[in-house]
Formats: C-alpha cells, sequence, structure tokens
C-alpha cells in the first residue's frame, strides 16, 4: 500500500470518527474509551494522575486563563492524562513531523503534580512561557520532537469562554499553525494508529537505492582516492552499507558489528590521508564523511557511538598514539583490509 492510499484511508478515518458531536449530546457517545490508553509505567509516572475534582478544575481554569472544553474535562475524569494507543492525526498539508500527518507523545492531565498536566512543570505554561507558542490558549499534547511542536486548544475565534478549536504549532516552523479539529472530542475521535503511516518498506528501498547510487560526500571521495592498499573502494563501502540497509531496513550506524567497521573504516581513511589526527580533529571531522556527507549520508548520527567506539579502540590498543596523533596500529591494519576483501566483487 503507497503513502497516497495511506493517506486516503487516514483521512477519510477521521472524517468519518470525527463527525458532528454538537450541543445536546454527551461528550464521546457512541465512542469506546475502554481501550484508548497505553498505561505503560512511563505514561503513568509522567502523565497520568488521579481524577480532577470540580475545585481542581476550577483553579486549573483560573490559573490557565481559559475554560476548559466539556469534552476535556469529562475523558479527564475517566483517565486523567496518559498517552493514548492512537498518536497519530492525518493532515492535509505538511508540518515538521511529515508530509501528511502529526505524531503526539501524550496527552496532559488536568493538574500539577505530573511533568506533563497542564500546570506542571512542563505544561501549558511552561511552553508558553518558556518556548515561546502563542499566548491564543492551552497546550494539551506534547510531541515527539520534545518540544519543537505542540497541539493546542485554539480560543481565537471563541474567545476564553468558548468552545476552542485545536490546532498544531510548529516551532521549527516560525510557530506555524494547522488547523486539526473542530473541538477537542473530534480531535480525538480523528487519532489514528501509527501502522497508517508505516512506510518502513518503502524506506528501506530508498535507502538501498542510496547506499547504491548517491554520490559520495567530498570528502570521502578524497579518502578513497588515496587507497591503494585494496581495489575498488568505493564499490566497498556500499557494499558493506548495503549489508547495514538490508540488516536494519534503514541506513544507520549504531554499536552493532557492521556499524563497528564502518568506524573502523572511516577512521583508517581518514588518517591514512591525514596522519597528525587527534581526537578532538577526528570528532569533529567526522560528520563530513557520511554522518551529513551530502546525498550518500546517514542523515545524522549520535556523537556517542562514535566516542564509545573511539575509547574501546584505544582501550583494547587497537588504536594507538599520543595526544597529537591517533593512528590504528599495523596488526589491526591488516585485519580491518582483510575484511574488507569479503564486500569486494
Amino acid at each position: 500500500m503507497n503513502r497516497k492510499r495511506k493517506r486516503s484511508m487516514a483521512i477519510q478515518a477521521q472524517n468519518e470518527q470525527g463527525g458532528n458531536h454538537g450541543a445536546g449530546k454527551a461528550p464521546f457517545e457512541g465512542f469506546d474509551l475502554t481501550n484508548f490508553w497505553n498505561d505503560s509505567d512511563y505514561a503513568l509516572k509522567q502523565y497520568v494522575s488521579e481524577p480532577p475534582t470540580d475545585e481542581l478544575i476550577a483553579s486549573i481554569e483560573q490559573e490557565l486563563g481559559y475554560k476548559l472544553p466539556a469534552s476535556y474535562i469529562a475523558m479527564m475524569k475517566l483517565h486523567n492524562g496518559g498517552v493514548p494507543v492512537n498518536t497519530c492525526f492525518p493532515t492535509e498539508e505538511a508540518t515538521s513531523w511529515t508530509e501528511d500527518h502529526i505524531a503526539i507523545t501524550g496527552i496532559m492531565g488536568i493538574g500539577r503534580d505530573k511533568h506533563y498536566s497542564l500546570c506542571g512543570e512542563l505544561g501549558s505554561r511552561f511552553m508558553i512561557e518558556e518556548w515561546g507558542y502563542p499566548d491564543i490558549g492551552v497546550v494539551i499534547c506534547d510531541c515527539p520532537s520534545a518540544g519543537h511542536d505542540v497541539v493546542m486548544l485554539d480560543y481565537r475565534n471563541c474567545g476564553r469562554d468558548g468552545e476552542p478549536e485545536v490546532i498544531h504549532v510548529d516551532q521549527e516552523g516560525d510557530y506555524e499553525i494547522t488547523f486539526l479539529a473542530e473541538n477537542f472530542e473530534a480531535f480525538i475521535r480523528g487519532l489514528v494508529h501509527d501502522d497508517v503511516y508505516d512506510t518502513s518498506e518503502e524506506d528501506k528501498q530508498e535507502d538501498l537505492r542510496k547506499v547504491a547510487h548517491e554520490e559520495f560526500s567530498p570528502l570521502l571521495s578524497e579518502l578513497c582516492a588515496r587507497v591503494t592498499e585494496v581495489g575498488n573502494m568505493e564499490e566497498i563501502i556500499r557494499a558493506v552499507c548495503t549489508r547495514i540497509v538490508e540488516d536494519k531496513g534503514y541506513f544507520a550506524f549504531h554499536a552493532d558489528e557492521l556499524s563497528t567497521l564502518m568506524y573502523d573504516l572511516q577512521f583508517w581513511l581518514y588518517t591514512k590521508s591525514y596522519p597528525h589526527t587527534n581526537r578532538e580533529q577526528y570528532l569533529k571531522d567526522y560528520e563530513k564523511i557520511i554522518a551529513f556527507g551530502g546525498a550518500f549520508s546517514t542523515g545524522g548520527y549520535a556523537p556517542g557511538f562514535v566516542t564509545d567506539w573511539l575509547d574501546d579502540r584505544i582501550r583494547q590498543g587497537v588504536i594507538v598514539g599520543t595526544s597529537d596523533a591517533l593512528t590504528f596500529t599495523d596488526t589491526a591494519t591488516e585485519q580491518l583490509l582483510e575484511r574488507l576483501k569479503a564486500y569486494a566483487s
């Protein structure tokens, strides 16, 4: 199933589930909330509070400066905050998250005690006052970006005591606002499972194409051109990286055996061309080789994996030297070249 078809199904699900739930109807009438929440240890610790009393609700509303929607209050009296099973909401325009949906991490409950509650340590006022989100309503959901986008109740059209719309606000896009739903209940009914947007097979095929055909970074091309010990270093690198994508399903280096081989290979290539390389210089230039090197790139890296690999190799005596220059031992170089032969065509 392609992405366009999946997007169409998600929008259809939103339209079918988020219909007209107007005045005179009980909140979430006909909607099964039994299996709505994913009560993991993390969710219980960070989000979920005891059901709010009317006194607590009134004090939270006073602190926030907005009347909370009846549907939100009704839901929180049943389960006060948490992580839902369905964490994606379809959009018809692209956001910083992706082209056709946004994702949430959790829904903030009514309270002050939990980190992710409306008036908690990382709650609505914190996101508005510390992160600069527009003071137009209430932040109700955090997102996987760790603060760089949120879901809010938007009171601009209804006033502080009215029925707010639900919007996505993107800090990375200069706080760009994307409309999501006409009210909180429609938002909840429109949430879909992330399986709807599972593109892992398409992503794998794209990464296989990338490692097979995309152009090397200028630095990696320069380093490969100086190799005389083995033939066709470029094909060897592409072969190793193809194996990584086939095993993982995507192009990334972590702490596994093949990733370690690529760390070794990059270090050997770099220090062969720049023999007076110290630790600081290598860690600074590492990202120019593959991590952020251009079209043939992992698109990022976790520095901890690289520093852990380097510390392990020094501890094992595989990499030796002084504070001014590091290098592989002759034995380590021979062993590396022998391993690379298995990937030569």
